[in-house]
């Protein structure tokens, strides 16, 4: 079995750290959020981690999906950091902000399919990435809101631009409006999550649901996600020529050629591999 781990961020302090742990079998990545003392809420330091985390995993073409998870046993991530916030003054939350919105941008553009396993608490800013990923698998602990409002701001992370486009825009008006926290059986309900687990099996089920799409043409989910990040909110005619582009990038790939000949050959295609990146020694 091939099996590596980047670690990202204060290693033993209260800071917290991002792993990055990759199966080289099943060319699945797992970015691990792991600040427990804090149930992962995002300081700065944490924020920093996972933006230096999700572009290694960006420059890896050997990773093919992504899942999001948590090593806190009652939360995914409870958002901002409240406590760090507060010794904040207004320059240094100004200081701030471009280096959390990094973090989540570097989430909801990564180039691959990223599938987000909650277990327990995902609010604020956990929830946004959440809502960054391709696909949510939720257990019936997971607790799912953007209370912003209810302490005097907004959602910052993408909250506002992605909750209506999973949910629809009255509804995420209803739950923006209102801060109030969904359960894990609305949250499928409503189209929040797309997938619920027995408890505790949100993690198993992300990774195995991942190795499924992670079985596809590399060049083509990767197309096929940019086609349709890119193609939301515009026109139809602009979108098919999204579609086109992304269709010209796999229709004369190595990926392609393997792909109609192992379906002609009736066997499982061995797309052409990629350069892994090495990882760094792990302090």
């Amino acid at each position: 079995m091939d099996h590596s781990e980047q670690v990202f961020g204060e290693s033993g302090g209260s800071g917290g750290v991002v792993r990055v742990r990759k199966d080289g079998d099943t060319h699945v990545a797992e970015l691990v959020l792991d600040r427990p003392r804090a149930m992962n809420a995002v300081s700065t330091a944490f924020a920093d981690a996972l933006v230096e985390a999700c572009a290694a995993l960006a420059a890896d073409e050997d990773v093919r999906a992504t899942v999001l998870t948590s090593t806190h046993e009652r939360a995914f991530c409870v958002g901002a950091d409240l406590k760090e916030r507060n010794s904040l003054s207004d320059a240094a939350l100004a200081e701030q902000r471009p280096r959390t919105r990094a973090a989540y941008a570097g989430v909801l553009e990564l180039p691959m399919p990223a599938v987000a396993a909650v277990h327990g608490y995902a609010l604020g800013g956990g929830l946004e990435l959440a809502l960054s990923c391709d696909l949510i698998v939720a257990d019936p602990t997971a607790v799912l809101g953007l209370p912003e409002v209810s302490v005097g701001v907004v959602p910052g992370g993408g909250g506002t631009q992605l909750l209506p486009r999973r949910v629809g825009a009255a509804r995420a008006a209803e739950l923006i409006f209102s801060a109030r926290r969904v359960e894990a059986a609305e949250a499928r309900d409503i189209g929040l999550v797309d997938q619920l687990t027995a408890e505790g099996e949100a993690r198993t089920e992300a990774l195995a649901l991942a190795a499924r799409i992670a079985a596809n043409s590399p060049v083509g989910l990767r197309a096929a996600k940019r086609a349709l990040r890119t193609g939301w909110g515009t026109d139809l005619r602009s979108g098919m020529e999204i579609e086109e582009a992304a269709w010209r990038t796999v229709a004369f790939s190595a990926d392609r050629a393997e792909g109609v000949a192992a379906f002609n050959e009736k066997r499982k295609p061995v797309w052409p591999a990629r350069p892994p990146v090495a990882p760094p020694t792990t302090p």
